[in-house]
Formats: C-alpha cells, structure tokens, sequence
C-alpha cells in the first residue's frame, strides 16, 4: 500500500523516543519532582504556586540536560534525515523540552545540521503538545499548508497534535501492545522501516 503522505514537503519529528533511543526514565523524573506517578509532568508543574513552578522548572531542566547528553541516535534517523534533505523538505523538531536541550540531544547524535534553528520548536516556544500551537509556527514559517506537513512521534501526544493541526500522522514504535489507531495513519515499527517506505 502507498501512502500519498510520505511525499510530503514538511515533515515535523518528535524528539526523544523518535529520533533517539530512548533513555528518559520518566517515572524517575516524576519522582525526583515529587509529581505523581502517571501525571503529566508540564502540566503538573504549571499547577504549582509560582515560586515552586520556578524551583521545579530549574530541576526539570537539570535532568532533561543530563538525558539530552545521553542521547543516542533512533535506528535510521540520519539516512531518513539525509534522504528528506536531498529532497527538499522542510524539517523541523517540536518537542516538549526546551530548545537548548532539544539542540544538545541533535549534536549527540549527530543531527543538528539538518535543523535550522528557528525550525527547533520548544515548550518556551510554543504551548506544549498536543496543542497544535507548534506545528501552527512551523507551517506559517514555512509558508505551507497542514496538507503538506506530516507529524511522526512515538507517543499518543504526538499523534494528538498532528491530528489537531491536521497533518497526517506517522507512529513510530516497534511494540504491538501501543497503538493509537484512531490518530494514526501510518504505523512503522522504526525509521530505518520509514525510510525504506519513503525511498520505494
């Protein structure tokens, strides 16, 4: 089966767990924030009265940082990089964590030249997915339209957002047990896969 999508000019990746291996310990950053188990963690801190939302957003950046340093690249992601930039394609990272932690996690795996800098959406740049606020920004930055743009992530949070901005979806993951069909068009159990599928 073709996907009309993978021919798309824009292509927006998720950070961690998607273009790197994944190394966060989330349960242990939860803790470590006295947040509780399964909580959204962004969201749980933005509840907090404002001096203790400052202590824990320090906190938060220090353990993102120390993941952001381990970071290893996702199996496939540079020829699928390599392979998008030969086309042309616009590409850009929106994430949860912040962007000087995004563009460390880019130089540990060796990924950052193909980023520009103003294509590296954080959580200080735009409301956290899955508000569709930072696929919003890459689009009008580009100058393109939803119908050209895909959202691949490996967590129901990116899904959401592609679906709310109106991208189409690619789901990253090689579990059987995780799926969300209802938000996904394409399910890949790695980029090495996705790449195959892109260069067919």
């Amino acid at each position: 089966m073709r996907y009309p999508f993978l021919e798309s000019g824009c292509w927006i990746f998720d950070l961690d767990g998607t273009l790197t291996r994944p190394v966060h310990d989330f349960e242990h950053i939860r803790k470590e924030l006295g947040i509780a188990p399964q909580a959204d963690i962004l969201q749980a801190i933005s509840q907090q009265p404002a001096e203790e939302r400052r202590q824990l957003n320090e906190r938060l950046d220090q353990l993102e940082l120390f993941y952001a340093e381990k970071a290893r690249p996702a199996s496939g992601v540079l020829p699928l990089l390599d392979l998008l930039n030969r086309r042309g394609c616009r590409l850009g990272i929106l994430t949860r964590n912040k962007k000087d932690i995004a563009i460390s996690s880019l130089l540990a795996i060796g990924a950052d030249g193909y980023f520009s800098d103003s294509a590296i959406i954080g959580r200080d740049e735009a409301a956290a997915k899955p508000d569709p606020h930072g696929i919003n920004i890459l689009l009008a930055l580009w100058q393109k339209s939803s119908n050209d743009a895909v959202m691949v992530g490996d967590f129901r949070y990116d899904l959401e957002v592609g679906r709310a901005a109106g991208t189409a979806t690619i789901h990253v993951d090689d579990r059987v047990d995780r799926d969300w069909p209802e938000l996904t068009d394409l399910k890949v159990s790695s980029l090495t896969q996705l790449h195959k599928m892109i260069n067919f």
